[in-house]
Protein backbone atom coordinates (compact mmCIF):
# COMPACT_ATOMS: atom_id res chain seq x y z
CA UNK A 1 0.00 0.00 0.00
CA UNK A 2 1.31 3.65 -1.06
CA UNK A 3 2.11 6.25 1.36
CA UNK A 4 -0.14 8.94 1.84
CA UNK A 5 0.98 11.84 -0.13
CA UNK A 6 0.84 15.52 1.60
CA UNK A 7 1.36 18.85 -0.38
CA UNK A 8 2.42 21.54 2.48
CA UNK A 9 2.46 25.11 0.49
CA UNK A 10 5.01 27.34 3.32
CA UNK A 11 5.63 30.60 2.23
CA UNK A 12 9.07 32.82 2.81
CA UNK A 13 12.26 30.82 4.42
CA UNK A 14 11.00 27.49 6.19
CA UNK A 15 14.24 27.42 8.25
CA UNK A 16 13.15 31.46 10.17
CA UNK A 17 13.73 31.18 13.54
CA UNK A 18 10.39 32.03 14.20
CA UNK A 19 7.75 29.24 16.41
CA UNK A 20 5.60 29.49 13.20
CA UNK A 21 8.44 28.04 11.45
CA UNK A 22 10.02 25.56 14.04
CA UNK A 23 6.33 24.21 14.27
CA UNK A 24 5.79 23.89 10.18
CA UNK A 25 9.30 22.05 10.59
CA UNK A 26 8.90 19.62 13.46
CA UNK A 27 5.61 18.70 11.88
CA UNK A 28 7.15 17.87 8.12
CA UNK A 29 9.71 15.70 9.57
CA UNK A 30 7.65 14.03 11.90
CA UNK A 31 4.76 13.46 9.13
CA UNK A 32 7.75 11.80 7.40
CA UNK A 33 8.74 9.55 10.29
CA UNK A 34 5.16 8.48 10.48
CA UNK A 35 5.21 7.26 6.88
CA UNK A 36 3.67 10.73 4.75
CA UNK A 37 5.30 11.20 1.78
CA UNK A 38 5.41 15.65 2.50
CA UNK A 39 6.41 17.77 -0.40
CA UNK A 40 7.31 20.81 0.47
CA UNK A 41 6.25 24.07 -1.74
CA UNK A 42 8.00 27.47 -1.08
CA UNK A 43 5.83 31.00 -2.13
CA UNK A 44 7.37 34.07 -2.04
CA UNK A 45 7.93 35.68 1.16
CA UNK A 46 6.22 38.77 0.88
CA UNK A 47 2.77 37.03 1.87
CA UNK A 48 0.93 37.98 3.45
CA UNK A 49 0.88 40.97 1.45
CA UNK A 50 1.75 39.03 -1.83
CA UNK A 51 3.20 40.84 -4.79
CA UNK A 52 0.96 40.31 -8.15
CA UNK A 53 3.97 37.90 -9.51
CA UNK A 54 3.58 36.05 -5.98
CA UNK A 55 -0.11 35.43 -5.96
CA UNK A 56 0.76 34.15 -9.70
CA UNK A 57 3.45 32.05 -8.60
CA UNK A 58 1.01 30.18 -5.76
CA UNK A 59 -1.34 29.90 -8.41
CA UNK A 60 0.34 28.06 -10.36
CA UNK A 61 2.03 26.09 -7.32
CA UNK A 62 -1.92 24.83 -6.88
CA UNK A 63 -2.60 24.55 -10.72
CA UNK A 64 -0.18 21.77 -11.03
CA UNK A 65 -1.14 19.68 -7.99
CA UNK A 66 -3.08 16.71 -9.29
CA UNK A 67 -7.35 16.47 -8.98
CA UNK A 68 -7.52 15.05 -5.29
CA UNK A 69 -4.60 15.98 -3.99
CA UNK A 70 -4.17 16.79 0.23
CA UNK A 71 -2.72 20.06 0.86
CA UNK A 72 -1.99 21.99 3.74
CA UNK A 73 -1.26 25.61 3.27
CA UNK A 74 0.37 27.82 6.04
CA UNK A 75 -2.61 30.56 7.14
CA UNK A 76 0.63 33.54 6.57
CA UNK A 77 0.01 32.77 3.04
CA UNK A 78 -3.49 31.08 2.75
CA UNK A 79 -5.30 34.13 4.16
CA UNK A 80 -3.97 36.92 1.97
CA UNK A 81 -5.12 34.67 -1.70
CA UNK A 82 -9.02 34.11 -1.05
CA UNK A 83 -9.44 33.98 -5.02
CA UNK A 84 -6.29 31.60 -6.04
CA UNK A 85 -7.42 28.97 -3.28
CA UNK A 86 -11.66 29.30 -4.38
CA UNK A 87 -10.38 28.29 -7.54
CA UNK A 88 -9.39 24.67 -6.65
CA UNK A 89 -11.16 24.64 -3.25
CA UNK A 90 -13.65 21.76 -4.83
CA UNK A 91 -10.52 20.12 -7.16
CA UNK A 92 -8.23 19.74 -3.98
CA UNK A 93 -8.42 18.75 -0.63
CA UNK A 94 -7.40 21.81 1.18
CA UNK A 95 -6.45 22.02 4.54
CA UNK A 96 -5.40 25.44 6.42
CA UNK A 97 -2.52 25.68 9.24
CA UNK A 98 -3.24 28.99 11.15
CA UNK A 99 -1.32 30.15 13.73
CA UNK A 100 -3.00 33.12 14.48
CA UNK A 101 -4.94 35.48 12.65
CA UNK A 102 -3.21 37.67 10.37
CA UNK A 103 -5.21 41.15 11.25
CA UNK A 104 -4.48 40.52 14.85
CA UNK A 105 -0.57 41.40 14.17
CA UNK A 106 0.50 44.27 16.38
CA UNK A 107 0.81 47.26 14.64
CA UNK A 108 -1.02 46.79 11.14
CA UNK A 109 -2.41 50.39 10.24
CA UNK A 110 -6.48 49.42 10.34
CA UNK A 111 -7.06 49.81 6.63
CA UNK A 112 -4.76 46.85 6.20
CA UNK A 113 -6.32 44.72 9.44
CA UNK A 114 -9.64 44.68 8.13
CA UNK A 115 -7.87 43.65 4.52
CA UNK A 116 -6.35 41.09 6.22
CA UNK A 117 -9.89 40.01 7.65
CA UNK A 118 -11.94 40.01 5.04
CA UNK A 119 -9.21 38.07 3.08
CA UNK A 120 -8.89 35.40 5.57
CA UNK A 121 -12.44 34.94 6.15
CA UNK A 122 -12.88 34.31 2.58
CA UNK A 123 -10.20 32.15 2.53
CA UNK A 124 -11.47 30.15 5.08
CA UNK A 125 -14.59 29.47 3.39
CA UNK A 126 -12.47 27.55 0.72
CA UNK A 127 -10.94 24.49 2.62
CA UNK A 128 -12.13 21.24 4.15
CA UNK A 129 -10.23 21.84 7.54
CA UNK A 130 -8.47 24.01 9.72
CA UNK A 131 -5.75 23.48 12.15
CA UNK A 132 -4.76 25.61 14.82
CA UNK A 133 -2.37 25.69 17.53
CA UNK A 134 -4.17 26.50 20.48
CA UNK A 135 -8.28 26.86 21.98
CA UNK A 136 -7.69 30.27 21.64
CA UNK A 137 -7.17 30.35 17.91
CA UNK A 138 -10.01 28.11 17.86
CA UNK A 139 -12.36 30.42 19.56
CA UNK A 140 -10.74 33.27 17.42
CA UNK A 141 -11.51 31.84 14.07
CA UNK A 142 -15.64 31.37 15.11
CA UNK A 143 -14.95 34.92 14.12
CA UNK A 144 -14.22 34.60 10.70
CA UNK A 145 -17.29 32.14 10.10
CA UNK A 146 -15.32 28.85 10.71
CA UNK A 147 -17.29 26.38 12.40
CA UNK A 148 -16.46 24.31 15.16
CA UNK A 149 -16.07 20.96 13.43
CA UNK A 150 -14.01 22.30 10.55
CA UNK A 151 -11.32 23.45 13.34
CA UNK A 152 -8.80 20.92 15.18
CA UNK A 153 -6.70 22.06 17.42
CA UNK A 154 -2.65 20.25 17.15
CA UNK A 155 -0.93 21.84 19.93
CA UNK A 156 3.05 21.78 19.46
CA UNK A 157 4.71 19.55 21.63
CA UNK A 158 8.43 20.23 23.68
CA UNK A 159 11.66 19.00 22.97
CA UNK A 160 13.15 17.23 26.54
CA UNK A 161 15.91 19.70 27.93
CA UNK A 162 17.89 19.74 30.75
CA UNK A 163 17.36 22.09 33.73
CA UNK A 164 18.74 25.69 33.85
CA UNK A 165 20.66 26.35 36.42
CA UNK A 166 21.05 30.02 36.34
CA UNK A 167 23.62 32.30 36.55
CA UNK A 168 27.02 31.86 38.21
CA UNK A 169 27.08 34.99 40.13
CA UNK A 170 23.68 36.03 42.75
CA UNK A 171 22.25 38.72 40.02
CA UNK A 172 19.29 36.77 38.28
CA UNK A 173 19.51 36.74 34.92
CA UNK A 174 16.28 37.23 32.88
CA UNK A 175 15.64 35.72 29.42
CA UNK A 176 13.20 36.56 26.38
CA UNK A 177 13.23 34.53 23.07
CA UNK A 178 11.08 36.19 20.54
CA UNK A 179 11.70 38.01 17.01
CA UNK A 180 12.13 41.73 17.55
CA UNK A 181 8.43 43.08 15.88
CA UNK A 182 5.75 45.34 17.94
CA UNK A 183 4.08 42.18 18.65
CA UNK A 184 6.28 40.67 21.22
CA UNK A 185 6.20 43.71 23.23
CA UNK A 186 9.56 44.33 23.98
CA UNK A 187 8.60 47.77 24.37
CA UNK A 188 6.46 46.94 27.38
CA UNK A 189 9.34 44.63 28.89
CA UNK A 190 12.31 47.49 28.45
CA UNK A 191 9.77 50.29 30.27
CA UNK A 192 8.93 48.09 33.02
CA UNK A 193 12.56 46.85 33.85
CA UNK A 194 13.81 50.40 33.56
CA UNK A 195 11.91 51.27 36.74
CA UNK A 196 13.46 48.74 38.09
CA UNK A 197 17.12 49.74 37.87
CA UNK A 198 17.92 49.63 41.71
CA UNK A 199 17.43 45.76 41.78
CA UNK A 200 20.14 43.40 40.16
CA UNK A 201 19.42 41.83 37.12
CA UNK A 202 20.31 41.13 33.42
CA UNK A 203 18.30 40.24 30.84
CA UNK A 204 19.48 39.43 27.51
CA UNK A 205 17.14 39.19 24.40
CA UNK A 206 17.35 36.26 21.72
CA UNK A 207 15.40 36.82 18.44
CA UNK A 208 15.92 38.47 14.80
CA UNK A 209 17.26 42.04 14.69
CA UNK A 210 16.18 42.19 11.05
CA UNK A 211 12.82 41.28 10.56
CA UNK A 212 11.57 44.64 11.93
CA UNK A 213 14.10 47.40 11.22
CA UNK A 214 12.10 49.97 12.66
CA UNK A 215 11.01 48.49 15.68
CA UNK A 216 14.84 47.40 16.63
CA UNK A 217 15.74 50.91 15.90
CA UNK A 218 12.97 52.49 18.65
CA UNK A 219 14.14 49.79 20.97
CA UNK A 220 17.31 50.73 20.90
CA UNK A 221 16.78 54.21 21.33
CA UNK A 222 14.52 53.24 24.12
CA UNK A 223 17.49 51.33 25.95
CA UNK A 224 19.89 54.48 25.43
CA UNK A 225 16.96 57.28 26.95
CA UNK A 226 16.46 54.73 30.09
CA UNK A 227 19.75 53.84 30.63
CA UNK A 228 19.54 50.27 29.97
CA UNK A 229 22.27 49.46 27.60
CA UNK A 230 24.20 47.64 29.81
CA UNK A 231 21.74 45.63 31.67
CA UNK A 232 20.44 44.41 28.35
CA UNK A 233 22.11 42.07 25.73
CA UNK A 234 19.89 42.41 22.06
CA UNK A 235 21.85 39.09 20.99
CA UNK A 236 19.86 38.54 17.56
CA UNK A 237 19.65 35.01 16.28
CA UNK A 238 22.02 32.23 17.56
CA UNK A 239 22.23 28.60 16.73
CA UNK A 240 20.11 26.07 18.62
CA UNK A 241 23.51 25.52 20.71
CA UNK A 242 23.74 28.77 21.70
CA UNK A 243 20.31 28.95 22.49
CA UNK A 244 20.02 26.10 24.84
CA UNK A 245 23.20 27.22 26.78
CA UNK A 246 21.06 30.98 27.38
CA UNK A 247 18.14 28.65 28.60
CA UNK A 248 20.22 26.97 31.01
CA UNK A 249 21.74 30.00 31.87
CA UNK A 250 18.68 31.88 32.72
CA UNK A 251 16.88 32.67 36.13
CA UNK A 252 13.75 33.94 34.75
CA UNK A 253 12.11 33.61 31.58
CA UNK A 254 10.11 36.89 30.32
CA UNK A 255 8.35 37.62 27.38
CA UNK A 256 5.33 40.79 27.00
CA UNK A 257 3.89 39.44 23.66
CA UNK A 258 0.74 40.87 22.80
CA UNK A 259 -0.08 38.11 20.66
CA UNK A 260 0.68 34.72 20.64
CA UNK A 261 -1.32 31.51 19.05
CA UNK A 262 0.18 29.03 21.26
CA UNK A 263 3.39 30.70 23.13
CA UNK A 264 6.27 28.11 21.94
CA UNK A 265 8.82 30.14 23.32
CA UNK A 266 6.93 29.58 26.75
CA UNK A 267 6.73 26.00 26.90
CA UNK A 268 10.29 26.12 25.63
CA UNK A 269 11.44 27.59 28.74
CA UNK A 270 9.57 25.63 30.88
CA UNK A 271 10.80 22.81 29.63
CA UNK A 272 14.21 23.75 31.24
CA UNK A 273 12.16 24.03 34.53
CA UNK A 274 12.38 28.14 34.15
CA UNK A 275 9.86 30.06 35.82
CA UNK A 276 7.88 32.55 33.78
CA UNK A 277 6.72 36.32 33.53
CA UNK A 278 4.60 36.96 30.80
CA UNK A 279 1.16 37.72 29.70
CA UNK A 280 -1.69 35.98 29.72
CA UNK A 281 -2.75 35.12 25.81
CA UNK A 282 -2.49 32.08 23.52
CA UNK A 283 -1.98 28.73 25.58
CA UNK A 284 0.39 30.91 28.25
CA UNK A 285 -2.05 31.09 30.85
CA UNK A 286 -2.74 26.91 30.49
CA UNK A 287 0.85 26.33 30.51
CA UNK A 288 2.30 28.06 33.09
CA UNK A 289 -0.36 27.64 35.87
CA UNK A 290 1.44 28.63 39.26
CA UNK A 291 4.58 28.04 37.24
CA UNK A 292 5.08 31.69 36.67
CA UNK A 293 3.27 35.04 36.84
CA UNK A 294 1.28 36.38 34.45
CA UNK A 295 -0.42 39.59 33.07
CA UNK A 296 -2.80 41.36 30.89
CA UNK A 297 -1.15 41.90 27.49
CA UNK A 298 -0.43 45.96 26.99
CA UNK A 299 -0.30 46.65 30.95
CA UNK A 300 2.77 47.46 31.73
CA UNK A 301 2.58 48.93 35.48
CA UNK A 302 0.94 45.60 36.02
CA UNK A 303 4.25 43.41 33.84
CA UNK A 304 6.42 46.37 36.42
CA UNK A 305 5.07 44.95 39.32
CA UNK A 306 5.32 41.12 38.49
CA UNK A 307 8.83 41.45 37.55
CA UNK A 308 9.38 43.76 41.04
CA UNK A 309 8.21 40.55 42.76
CA UNK A 310 10.01 37.78 41.00
CA UNK A 311 13.42 39.68 41.05
CA UNK A 312 12.61 41.26 44.84
CA UNK A 313 11.09 38.68 47.10
CA UNK A 314 12.69 36.39 49.00
CA UNK A 315 12.39 32.73 47.64
CA UNK A 316 9.34 33.42 45.11
CA UNK A 317 12.13 32.66 42.40
CA UNK A 318 13.13 29.35 43.73
CA UNK A 319 9.14 28.50 44.88
CA UNK A 320 8.12 29.00 40.77
CA UNK A 321 11.24 27.47 39.91
CA UNK A 322 9.48 24.67 42.24
CA UNK A 323 6.18 24.61 40.27
CA UNK A 324 7.88 24.87 37.05
CA UNK A 325 9.77 21.69 37.22
CA UNK A 326 5.87 19.89 38.20
CA UNK A 327 4.84 21.53 34.61
CA UNK A 328 8.21 20.09 33.11
CA UNK A 329 7.29 16.82 33.59
CA UNK A 330 3.87 17.59 32.53
CA UNK A 331 4.67 18.41 29.03
CA UNK A 332 4.17 16.95 25.68
CA UNK A 333 6.29 15.79 23.06
CA UNK A 334 6.81 16.84 19.60
CA UNK A 335 5.94 12.40 18.32
CA UNK A 336 2.14 13.18 20.40
CA UNK A 337 1.76 16.51 18.34
CA UNK A 338 2.89 14.98 14.55
CA UNK A 339 0.66 11.82 15.61
CA UNK A 340 -2.30 14.06 16.16
CA UNK A 341 -1.70 16.16 13.05
CA UNK A 342 -1.55 12.94 11.21
CA UNK A 343 -4.63 11.95 12.43
CA UNK A 344 -6.38 14.87 11.53
CA UNK A 345 -5.08 14.66 7.64
CA UNK A 346 -5.72 11.38 7.72
CA UNK A 347 -9.74 11.71 8.21
CA UNK A 348 -9.60 14.55 5.63
CA UNK A 349 -7.83 12.69 3.00
CA UNK A 350 -8.79 10.67 -0.10
CA UNK A 351 -10.05 7.66 0.49
CA UNK A 352 -6.86 5.75 -0.71
CA UNK A 353 -4.56 8.12 1.50
CA UNK A 354 -7.09 7.68 4.72
CA UNK A 355 -6.85 3.81 4.18
CA UNK A 356 -3.03 3.73 3.94
CA UNK A 357 -3.08 5.44 7.50
CA UNK A 358 -4.82 2.76 9.21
Amino acid sequence: MSAPALEFLIPGDLQAATGGYGYDRRMLAGLRELGWQVSVHALDASFPQPSRAALAHAAGVLERLPDQALVLVDGLALGAMPAVVAAHATRLHLLALVHHPLAAESGLPPDLQQSLAQSERLALQSVRQVVVTSRATQLALAHYGVEPARVAVVEPGTQPAPLAHGPPGDAPELLCVATLTPRKGHDLLFAALAALLPQRWHLTCVGSLTRSPQTVARLRAQLRDHALEARVTLAGEVAADALERHYRAASLFVLATRLEGYGMAVAEALAHGLPVVSTRVGAIAALVARAGLLVEPGDEPALRAALRRALGEPGLLGQLAREAAVVRASLSGWPQACARLSQVLAATAPAAGAAAMR
